[in-house]
C-alpha cells in the first residue's frame, strides 16, 4: 500500500471523490427541493459519504488527521456503497435492464467501500468516535425509513419496508466491520511521500 503514501494518488483521489461527490448532491437536487427544510439534510446520503473521505483526504494532504471523521467516512462508504450496489442490481432483477447512469453508480459506489477498507488500516479511531459514527449512521436508517428521506430512485419506494430493515442490518454491519477494522492497536502510519 506504499501507492498511498505518494502526494500525487492523493490528489487524485481527493480530486475524483470531490467531482463524485459534487454530481452526487446534483443527482440529489430535485429531491432535496422536495424535501420539506428540516429535513434536506439527510437526503443525500452516498455524498455525504464521499464528502467525509474527501475531508480524510484532504486532512492527509495536510498531514492531519480526524478519528471521528474517519469514523464516518468508514461506516458511511461501506454502507451506502454497498448499499448503492445491492439496490442497483435489485432494479436490474426486477426490470431486467439498467440505463448507463445506474451502471456508473454500481461502479462508483463500488469504489467508495473499496476505499474504506483500502484506507482502514490507517485511520485512527478511538471508540467513542466509532461509537459517535454508530449513531449517526443508524439515526439515518430512521430518517430515510421514517421520514421518507430515502432516495428516490426506479421502484424502490414500492419495497420500503423490506430495504428498510435490509439497510439496518447493513448499517449494523458496517459498524461491526469498522469495529474489528478501526479498533486494531496497531496502526499504519500514513508518511505521506513527495
Amino acid at each position: 500500500m506504499a501507492f498511498l503514501r505518494l502526494k500525487s494518488i492523493l490528489w487524485i483521489l481527493f480530486i475524483v471523490n470531490l467531482l463524485g461527490t459534487i454530481y452526487g448532491y446534483y443527482w440529489y437536487r430535485f429531491q432535496i427541493e422536495e424535501t420539506v427544510y428540516w429535513l434536506r439534510i439527510f437526503v443525500p446520503d452516498s455524498p455525504t459519504a464521499s464528502l467525509f473521505l474527501c475531508i480524510v483526504l484532504l486532512g492527509y494532504l495536510m498531514n492531519q488527521q480526524n478519528g471521528l471523521i474517519e469514523a464516518l467516512a468508514f461506516v458511511s462508504l461501506i454502507k451506502y456503497g454497498i448499499w448503492a450496489v445491492v439496490m442497483n442490481c435489485f432494479v436490474l432483477f426486477i426490470q431486467k435492464e439498467l440505463n448507463l447512469t445506474a451502471y456508473l453508480l454500481i461502479f462508483s459506489h463500488a469504489a467508495m467501500a473499496f476505499e474504506a477498507i483500502l484506507f482502514a488500516p490507517f485511520f485512527k479511531v478511538k471508540a467513542w468516535q466509532l461509537i459517535v459514527a454508530s449513531i449517526v449512521i443508524l439515526q439515518d436508517v430512521i430518517f430515510d425509513y421514517v421520514f421518507n428521506t430515502m432516495p428516490t430512485y426506479y421502484m424502490l419506494f414500492q419495497y420500503r419496508d423490506w430495504i428498510g430493515l435490509f439497510t439496518f442490518y447493513l448499517s449494523v454491519f458496517a459498524i461491526f466491520l469498522g469495529y474489528s477494522l478501526l479498533l486494531k492497536k496497531n496502526r499504519l502510519k500514513l508518511n505521506i511521500l513527495r
